[in-house]
């Protein structure tokens, strides 16, 4: 079996537009006519620069091979260019073209990818989703009242995601995240985090975790203050409270809180999981399997994990392939704790999909159809092109300063 052709698709994602502006796929051939597909989470250049940087990789490490190497394929990659290091840009690219290795290593094996990885685990995936505002746009007016600054709607939106089984939702009302972090918190943070994770608590009680979500904006000193004013609501975790550079300064805030620490959104490789668990810094990993360098890199970051008393989290947000890749990997690991999802994939990440997502009830169901086990409606995702070139995530450009 060869690797012969590669094809790849930026996809617009219609408003309301959760999981971001567009998604980046990658379809695979094999000489003998197997299909696979993945998906890269690149947010560090425009899409279709990426799209052309998938087709180069493809071309000078990928094409005539065999894509069951994925060690090989890995290796050969990684230290492309005399580099060995992890490049999140590398990785994401290098992701969604072995993720497509493993839809087709499946494929030709009649099983799904967590049966190669391990075998099943988990029957069910417990599974958790953002509190999106009720019109489902993902971004209302800021200087009107909406579910990211008034807890009431937040607390609204929270009992409407357990009505439907959700068992944990995740917010982030903790202010702005600028190219400048870490700050400190203003007191209008501090007191609009605490009003959330009250007025969230009383309307879930114990039906539901709360998942309090940041995106490293503070200091440590600062991250400290803000784990005080929300310990006593027992969130399960507390999402990447500084910037991820300096594990060591997170494992000071870990240290510092009774509120599990989550991270690993912005990492990629097992190289910088292996400093966030050595210096105690996370005992919830929340590797992104479009980003992280794929399915095999994952389950080896989960491996190390559990000699840590550490889980995992995947993180999603991005397109339906990365969300099956994350279910593979949640499947066979023992130590996973919650999945990510898109509301219930539902809306425009369903018709992505030759047959959505099983979502029931709270929980992901997984596929038992070989490699991913889904395939992509590729008449759905040609027929939305992104023709733009934004990033698919930015940072506000000036400092984060208390009035």
């Amino acid at each position: 079996m060869k690797l012969d052709q590669i094809e790849t698709f930026v996809v617009a994602n219609p408003p309301p537009r959760h999981g971001g502006r567009y998604f980046i796929f990658v379809k695979l051939v094999t000489a003998c006519g197997i299909t696979g597909y993945g998906e890269i989470y690149n947010a560090t250049f425009g899409p279709h620069l990426v799209a052309e940087m998938a087709k180069d990789v493809f071309e000078r490490q990928f094409l005539g091979t065999d894509p069951h190497h994925i060690e090989k394929l890995w290796h050969k990659t990684y230290g492309a260019g005399y580099t060995q290091r992890p490049d999140v840009t590398v990785m994401g690219v290098l992701s969604g073209l072995e993720m497509a290795c493993w839809d087709i290593i499946g494929k030709a094996a009649g099983k799904p990818a967590y049966e190669l990885l391990g075998g099943k685990v988990h029957e069910r995936l417990r599974s958790y989703t953002y509190l999106y505002p009720a019109d489902g746009d993902v971004y209302p007016d800021p200087d009107q009242p909406n579910v990211y600054n008034d807890p009431s709607l937040a607390a609204n939106a929270a009992s409407k995601a357990v009505e439907q089984g959700f068992t944990a939702v995740k917010f982030d009302p903790a202010g702005a995240y600028t190219i400048y972090d870490g700050h400190q918190p203003s007191l209008d943070d501090l007191d609009r985090s605490e009003a959330f994770c009250k007025s969230i608590r009383e309307a879930v009680g114990s039906k539901a975790d709360l998942l309090f979500g940041t995106h490293g904006q503070f200091t440590v000193s600062g991250a400290k203050r803000l784990a005080r004013r929300i310990e006593s609501y027992d969130p399960l975790w507390f999402e990447e409270p500084i910037p991820p550079e300096k594990p060591e300064d997170m494992a000071e805030v870990a240290r510092y809180t009774s509120i599990p620490v989550a991270t690993g959104e912005r990492l990629c490789t097992r190289y910088e999981f292996s400093r966030v668990l050595e210096t105690g810094a996370a005992s919830i990993l929340q590797m992104n399997l479009g980003r992280v360098g794929g399915l095999l890199e994952a389950k080896k970051i989960a491996a190390m994990a559990e000699c840590h008393s550490a889980q995992v989290a995947p993180h999603l947000y991005c397109g339906p392939l990365v969300a099956l890749a994350n279910i593979q990997l949640a499947t066979c690991s023992p130590n996973f704790l919650v999945l990510e999802s898109i509301r219930t994939f539902d809306g425009f990440y369903a018709d992505l999909l030759a047959k959505p997502i099983c979502w029931e009830d709270g929980y992901v169901i997984p596929s038992s159809e070989p490699g991913l086990g889904h395939e992509l409606n590729e008449e759905v995702a040609r027929s939305h092109p992104y023709e733009g070139n934004e990033l698919h995530l930015g940072l506000q450009e000036s400092p984060a300063l208390p009035l």
